[in-house]
């Protein structure tokens, strides 16, 4: 049987970005049990088999986003602008808060003292949505319409990269550390599970504390990002007639930003600043499908390696 080269060479390639990746992770954040799984996963999906080998590469775009997210740690945006604390509360309070038991409060203030059970859950399940409801689609555009695959996992992408930058900019810190540190800002703080602890709580597990004690930096509260996925999955769902399918996907959207508010985790300015972060992202790729002809080549060899 005649040596296959391109095979061979793609191999290589694969082992070399594996061991790269853990290296550099390793230096940047230290060792971690995900990372491992990360390149077992891609490996395992790489070798299994044609279609789980395609499936894998068109997914390195989210690989991407999540490596860069992951990275954010070794170089916390707290270090590089200050922190707005109760420049951000007061403007919240300015805007959307309102009289209540003889005070003004901001709507996560009125929610921390009126949560109720049902609340608590509805706004977890709609919160723990943020991470499949995107994969999933993202999936099946995958299998049935690859090109608008592309589409979509590129603005995902791009609608990130906007918001880390801001990030950058507009280090803030979220409602919850507000109500637990008031306005003194505290380095290396670890993240918080505030009113989604209630959610762990009822149900007697520990899925939201295991997913914020990974967070990559916590004065990453404006834009909310957690308000743009939806956003992103509905307009791309419409882009495609998903009839039904969309009417969910609105109510998904609806439930993550209240979700957002009611757990303390993000200002109404949050929600507001990541649907605009959304918006841009989604126009401004649109723009460079539509002017740049690069990108549409680029795409377009894309689709038609893994189809």
């Amino acid at each position: 049987m005649p040596i296959n080269k391109k095979k061979i060479k793609a191999s290589l390639l694969v082992l070399l970005f594996s061991l790269a990746y853990l290296l550099l992770s390793y230096f940047l954040i230290g060792f971690k049990s995900d990372q491992l799984i990360l390149v077992g996963l891609f490996n395992f999906m790489y070798y299994l088999s044609a279609v789980t080998r395609k499936f894998i590469l068109g997914f390195i775009v989210f690989i991407v986003f999540w490596i860069i997210f992951d990275y954010m740690k070794a170089f916390p945006n707290y270090e590089y602008n200050t922190v707005r604390i109760s420049e951000l509360y007061e403007l919240e309070k300015s805007i959307f808060g309102f009289k209540f038991n003889g005070g003004v409060v901001t709507p996560n203030e009125f929610w921390l003292l009126q949560h109720t059970n049902a609340l608590d859950i509805m706004s977890g399940i709609f919160y723990l949505s943020w991470i499949p409801v995107p994969l999933i689609f993202a999936g099946v555009l995958f299998f049935y319409r690859k090109r608008e695959f592309f589409y979509f996992s590129l603005t995902f992408l791009l609608v990130n990269l906007i918001g880390f930058c801001i990030y950058y900019i507009y280090p803030a810190a979220p409602p919850w550390y507000v109500q637990q540190y008031g306005f003194d800002f505290i380095a290396n703080t670890k993240g918080n599970t505030a009113g989604l602890s209630r959610f762990d709580a009822y149900f007697g597990v520990e899925i939201f504390k295991g997913l914020y004690e990974k967070s990559s930096n916590v004065f990453a509260a404006m834009p909310s990002l957690h308000s743009s996925y939806p956003l992103i999955v509905l307009y791309y769902g419409i882009r495609n007639k998903l009839g039904w399918i969309n009417i969910i996907l609105a109510v998904v959207t609806i439930g993550i930003w209240f979700a957002a508010v009611y757990s303390s985790h993000h200002y109404v300015l949050d929600v507001l600043a990541g649907i605009a972060c959304a918006l841009t992202g989604i126009w401004l790729f649109q723009k460079l499908l539509h002017t740049k002809g690069w990108v549409h080549n680029a795409i377009e060899k894309a689709v038609k390696a893994l189809s």
